[in-house]
């Protein structure tokens, strides 16, 4: 911030050095995405318990993004106000992400050294907890990262910072998603999981400690601390906070109401996708409580559910990439709104596709479609919100929004994924499977609200 408080525009240069940290912190959350259904399987989780594991999402997001942005807003320290949380979320998410799929090895190891007979689902427990520590790491440096955008860019180039972060969004997800496959497919050479997110620890703390070190914060000018100072004596509680960000404007809890629809939809297909490549299009039975004989039988066809998976997403974060920028001029051109719901029914259409076809190719592009939606959901709706936010108060604002982001997710952790673990059928006479495209209809409807919402919003420009 310049003395005279006017931020200097950015160019596309800076575009793009900014948005390299949040590429290696989606490649991180992309891995996790992707890989944590067939880890947690193989340990032993059913639909039900698999939903339940993935709620460390959501409560983290909800507890952890509204205080960490809090924080940040108050933090004075020779590293700048959103830095350390940057840096600090990046080093303990790689730390769990090296355990995760090794949860196994630690509960033999624990076993071993102990000499106590552990209970069955031990390593489950352990991969539990990683997954909650990497999604609370991811959310620590998440907050911040977002509260960078109003700190650092001029208002009117709101949209395009954060289209500049929908593209790393979508790059960071296809290089994590196509790195197996493309390697399999152009050298015959399989890379494990572990290898998988060992990849994805290196680029979260890379890519973060790039930007702090490449990005300059202006929180040593006198307004920032004095608005430090002012927020340290008044000491507001979550409450006030809450009362003070819907007071902003009636448009806030518009925008609010149309994230939680949105993030109900988005997350139906993040949470159980892979599930429903493996299990549905390559017709894999469920694994949880059959013989390791039986597991063997299936392995090749679970590894290649899982390869398509990964081919799905990059395909649907590759499309995200390339239409990220062209969002966010079009916007300018034509208002958030109106491109927002122009993309989130695109994304309602490609779910309905999903939900009624078993065709490899057809689902491939219609995760492509579905795409351009995700696209827009990464960036118009914080553009729409940047507008109403009060300077000093741009990471408590972040944090509190994230909970229309995280909230949603419990929903769809626990009743959907109850839903669907009411809903089997038998496969043969010996096993059984899930509706897993059950999803998609319950995602399709709530992208449709979302999309009715939205054109209810009035935004400022």
């Amino acid at each position: 911030m310049e003395e005279n408080n006017i931020l200097k525009k950015f160019t596309t240069a800076q575009f793009l050095n900014f948005a390299l940290g949040f590429f290696g912190l989606q490649f991180a959350w992309q891995m996790r995405i992707i890989l944590s259904g067939p880890v947690t399987e193989s340990l032993g989780a059913s639909p039900f318990l698999y939903g339940l594991i993935w709620l460390a999402g959501p409560f983290t997001g909800m507890v952890v993004q509204p205080i960490v942005g809090a924080l940040s807003d108050k933090t004075v320290s020779p590293f700048g106000r959103r830095r350390p949380y940057l840096l600090g979320g990046a080093l303990l998410a790689s730390i769990a992400l090296w355990i995760f799929p090794n949860s196994e090895t630690v509960a033999d190891f624990l076993h071993n050294f102990t000499g106590i007979n552990l209970p069955p689902l031990t390593a489950l427990f352990i991969a539990a907890i990683m997954i909650w520590v990497i999604d609370a790491c991811v959310n620590v440096a998440q907050g911040p990262y977002r509260a960078l955008v109003p700190d650092v860019v001029p208002e009117e180039q709101y949209s395009i910072a954060n289209s500049y972060i929908s593209l790393a969004i979508g790059l960071g997800s296809v290089v994590a998603a196509g790195t197996a496959p493309f390697l399999k497919w152009a050298f015959g050479y399989q890379m494990s999981i572990n290898a998988q997110f060992i990849m994805a620890a290196l680029a979260f703390t890379l890519g973060m400690i790039w930007t702090c070190i490449t990005i300059k914060e202006y929180n040593t000018k006198k307004e920032m601390i004095k608005d430090v100072a002012t927020a340290e004596i008044k000491e507001p509680s979550f409450w006030d906070s809450l009362k003070n960000f819907f007071a902003l404007s009636p448009e806030v809890g518009k925008i609010c109401t149309m994230q939680f629809f949105t993030w109900i939809g988005t997350m139906c297909m993040m949470i159980f996708f892979t599930q429903y490549a493996v299990h549905t299009i390559y017709c894999v039975p469920d694994l949880t409580t059959v013989s390791d004989y039986t597991k063997e039988l299936y392995t090749q066809a679970t590894l290649n559910g899982t390869n398509f998976s990964s081919v799905c997403f990059a395909i649907f974060n590759l499309v995200c990439f390339l239409v990220a920028i062209p969002i966010g001029i079009l916007s300018a051109k034509y208002t958030n709104k109106k491109v927002h719901i122009i993309s989130l029914i695109s994304m309602v259409i490609a779910y309905l596709g999903m939900a009624f076809t078993k065709n490899p190719k057809a689902v491939a592009i219609l995760m492509g479609l579905a795409g351009i939606g995700w696209a827009s959901i990464c960036a118009l709706p914080f553009a729409m919100l940047s507008q109403f936010i009060k300077k000093g108060t741009e990471g408590s604002v972040m944090g509190i929004f994230n909970i229309f982001i995280a909230g949603p997710q419990v929903f769809v952790c626990t009743l959907v994924a109850w839903f669907i673990s009411k809903c089997s059928f038998a496969m043969g006479s010996d096993y059984i499977n899930y509706h897993w495209e059950y999803a998609f209809i319950v995602g399709a409807v709530c992208l449709a609200i979302a999309a009715i919402i939205t054109k209810t919003v009035k935004e400022k420009y």
